[in-house]
């Protein structure tokens, strides 16, 4: 495991906070929670900081703007932020932004962990050292594949897929699944970050 860090749980919807900081604790990590961003960045300061467990929806400043936020004060902390399948586009903006994963509800015990243990011990991507497999990977999607791929990215759900490209919805179904394995993607944010590194990387990156 990687070296014990504070893992620092944002979320305002009491009943998630408490699973998700017992959780961690049970993996054994130690775990600071915050009710609101604003809070979470009010300690800052005085924090010792390993990881960043943020929810999307907030009042406030959600999970995106945290990510913006921390990046503008030069903080570059490995943020993981959880997601509902109606907000998969701003969690895709999020990693453009700099956020290092981003995981949809409902999620698995084991996902977060092996995020946070992802996040820990490779706490800093470098997009232009993954540009190069990127690439490589997406030399073999069909065309149809690559369209569905460039509509995930849009955070486009399955069915506004079929939708777009005029598809059976199964279909889709069958080309993510195959994007999927010839990406080596577990994940829909795995399958995002290799479109991203594939492009140059993050809105840092390429603007």
């Amino acid at each position: 495991m990687a070296e014990a860090k504070r893992i620092h749980v944002i979320d305002d919807d009491d009943a998630m906070r408490r699973s998700l900081v017992f959780l961690l604790r049970t993996a054994a990590f130690e775990v600071d929670a915050h009710e609101t961003a604003e809070s979470f960045l009010a300690t800052l300061p005085s924090s010792e900081v390993g990881c960043v467990v943020t929810d999307m929806r907030m009042p406030g400043m959600n999970g995106l703007a945290l990510v913006r936020r921390l990046r503008e004060i030069g903080k570059e902390l490995p943020i993981i932020v959880i997601t509902g399948q109606s907000d998969v586009s701003l969690a895709i903006e999020s990693l453009r932004a700099g956020a290092y994963d981003f995981i949809e509800k409902p999620f698995e015990d084991e996902r977060i962990v092996a995020a946070v243990l992802s996040a820990l011990e490779h706490p800093a991507r470098s997009w232009e050292a993954d540009q190069a497999e990127a690439l490589a990977h997406l030399e073999l999607l069909t065309e149809r594949e690559r369209q569905v791929l460039q509509a995930l990215t849009e955070g486009y759900p399955n069915s506004a897929i079929a939708d777009r490209l005029g598809l059976n919805p199964r279909m889709v179904e069958v080309d993510r699944a195959n994007v999927m394995d010839k990406l080596h993607a577990s994940s829909l944010s795995q399958v995002i970050r290799i479109a991203l590194a594939a492009r140059g990387g993050s809105s840092r990156n390429s603007a």
